[in-house]
């Protein structure tokens, strides 16, 4: 990983990993731009008069999209009757994102607000069997951000192309291990270590949690490049919403990890 001069001000400023390519009209050459969460390939024709993507911004953007998602948690909280359909429909949004990244300035707010919805009223059912345990899980979840974001910056996590396929391949196996666990709950069946609190499903839920935190590298590393060769703006949104989907993940992955440990 390049030193990238643009990290500084991330640093001081207030998922599942695919590639983005973008052909980048305001750049004098053809510059690969690698998104964390998605793939998909797209021209950036914006005009240099509309804005480009900057670290600070899309740094907003992300604060922006937390407080929405904290906000809608605490109305998941009260009703979590809204657990299932909020999925859903979050799932929805991030898909028309991903294809639609020009309308990410809509629709990362509207996923950010659903997801909270729903990561509120799950929250509340593990609460309610293991009291404290949605603090910790919080609490897990931004100390490992703060943390990969520390070895990002000092260079001790680099995102090579070595380590994005060490990660694309092991988040589209857990991928696929989950639609199978659920193609197969259809039929009354299930893979059980996956949800097991032994010690095989406390360690399959330790490497996922690790998976989806290392997830955020190439969130951070997407962010940052995308802001030095000047992608458009509205990209700001979609980097912010890519680390969203990121910590979604990695929060309720935790969360399992902690009931897990919890019931034994």
């Amino acid at each position: 990983m390049s030193k990238h001069s643009a990290l500084n001000n991330f640093g001081r400023s207030g998922n599942p990993a695919f590639r983005n390519h973008f052909d980048n009209s305001q750049t004098a050459s053809n510059t690969s731009v690698r998104n964390p969460s998605y793939q998909n390939h797209f021209e950036a024709n914006q005009s240099l008069s509309e804005g480009i993507m900057s670290l600070d911004g899309t740094v907003n953007k992300t604060g922006i999209l937390l407080a929405l998602c904290v906000g809608g948690a605490f109305f998941g909280w009260n009703a979590p009757g809204l657990a299932l359909p909020a999925v859903i429909i979050g799932f929805v949004i991030a898909l028309f994102t991903i294809f639609r990244p020009k309308n990410s300035p809509y629709t990362a707010p509207a996923y950010a607000a659903i997801e909270g919805v729903a990561l509120g009223a799950i929250t509340m059912v593990f609460e309610a069997q293991y009291p404290g345990i949605g603090i910790q899980a919080i609490g897990l979840t931004f100390g490992i951000l703060a943390s990969l974001l520390f070895c990002y910056k000092s260079g001790i996590i680099k995102p090579t192309e070595n380590f994005r396929l060490m990660i694309f391949s092991a988040t589209m196996g857990i991928a696929l291990l989950y639609l199978i666990s659920i193609i197969m709950s259809f039929f009354g069946n299930s893979i059980g270590f996956i949800h097991s609190n032994g010690l095989m499903g406390i360690g399959f839920s330790l490497f996922v949690v690790g998976i989806a935190s290392l997830n955020l590298v190439l969130d951070f590393d997407f962010i940052e490049e995308g802001s030095e060769v000047g992608l458009p703006k509205y990209m700001e949104w979609y980097g912010a919403f890519s680390l969203m989907v990121t910590l979604v993940w990695l929060y309720l992955e935790i969360l399992r990890l902690l009931a897990k440990i919890r019931s034994r």
